[in-house]
């Protein structure tokens, strides 16, 4: 949809019309001079008539000053501002050299897309080391589990036995000093148990935090291989193929295209007639004489008053105090860039 400026004028046979004035019509304009002399208080009333091309000059620019002003207002926007995107800035997160890295400006990348690889070698060694160590702390292992194995057969066998002995007590057929040696094997065999797991507790503390150090160096490995994150253009790229990269260091930044925010600035007189998830007309130059109008739907409105950007030209206007907003318009051709100025134009409803 095309919108093209109109110019509102009219001729001055339009504004003589208007008002009605006839070819042989003179208009008088009395002026009152008042004049007191010493001592006689005379008065002196001049009455001069004006020839009718004065008068239609006069009424021709009154009346072409209040036209244009009426177009003029008539032209302006709501709201005035510029698009902008979310930006992400995609960093490194492994230390190495970058051997591999397919990205430029103005790519288009999808998530999940891989993008470069970093020197993963020293990583690659360094878990190898921490496997051996794991397995030679397990070699160790065996030997204890399976003391600790026939312990616990033995007392299982003493706690059956026991328990048969309990039984010829209450039918009189054991005695106590016989109950009170099994109760005294039960509890040998428990410290036993209990002092071999304490030799083993070292044993195990120190896999456990080998396979956590291996994990760490697959977690570094895995971030190694460098993955986009999200659907969008590259804006700009920081680092080439072969340079040596660090845990933070910036990569490449990259944006959603695929519908861009036009922020822009209301007064708070237009505030009560917007709302969340409102459809406002948004208009861009497409030539010199024309625009080309967007539909676009209010996301988000500010809270707070601010004075208004110094983005505005004249002074007086960056005193007042405005309300951002942002309007979410589709980009499916990819015709609006971020930066580009934009204008709100609010639907009467």
């Amino acid at each position: 949809m095309k919108y093209v400026k109109q110019s509102h004028a009219l001729s001055f046979a339009d504004v003589l019309r208007k008002k009605g004035l006839q070819n042989n019509q003179h208009f008088t304009l009395t002026l009152s001079l008042s004049h007191q002399g010493r001592g006689n208080g005379n008065q002196s009333v001049g009455r001069i008539k004006m020839t009718k091309l004065a008068s239609v000059i006069l009424l021709a620019l009154w009346a072409g000053l209040w036209l244009s002003g009426c177009a003029n207002n008539g032209d302006l926007a709501d709201a005035y501002g510029t698009f902008e995107a979310p930006e992400t800035l995609i960093s490194a997160e492994a230390s190495g050299r970058l051997l591999h890295f397919d990205v430029n400006e103005g790519n288009m990348l999808t998530a999940g897309q891989v993008v470069g690889v970093v020197d993963t070698t020293q990583l690659v060694l360094q878990r190898a080391g921490l496997e051996a160590k794991r397995q030679a702390i397990r070699a160790r292992t065996p030997g204890i589990v399976a003391q600790i194995d026939v312990l616990q057969e033995q007392k299982r066998v003493a706690e059956v036995e026991h328990q048969r002995l309990q039984n010829l007590f209450a039918d009189q057929a054991a005695t106590q000093q016989q109950l009170d040696d099994f109760a005294g094997r039960l509890s040998v065999l428990d410290r036993q148990i209990e002092q071999i797991r304490t030799q083993h507790a070292p044993l195990v503390a120190e896999i456990e935090a080998t396979d956590a150090q291996i994990a760490q160096v697959n977690d570094l490995i895995a971030r190694s291989t460098l993955t986009n994150p999200i659907d969008g253009t590259v804006l700009v790229t920081f680092a080439q193929p072969h340079e040596v990269v660090a845990p933070g260091k910036p990569l490449y930044k990259i944006a959603d295209l695929s519908s861009l925010d036009l922020r822009a600035y209301v007064s708070g007189a237009q505030l009560p007639h917007l709302r969340l998830g409102q459809t406002v007309e948004v208009q861009i130059d497409e030539s010199a004489t024309e625009n080309r109008t967007l539909s676009g739907e209010i996301t988000w409105i500010a809270a707070d008053a601010e004075f208004t950007p110094k983005i505005i030209q004249t002074k007086e206007e960056r005193v007042n105090l405005v309300y951002a907003l942002k309007v979410r318009v589709p980009n499916p051709d990819g015709v609006l860039k971020i930066g580009m100025p934009g204008e709100v134009w609010v639907r009467e409803e």
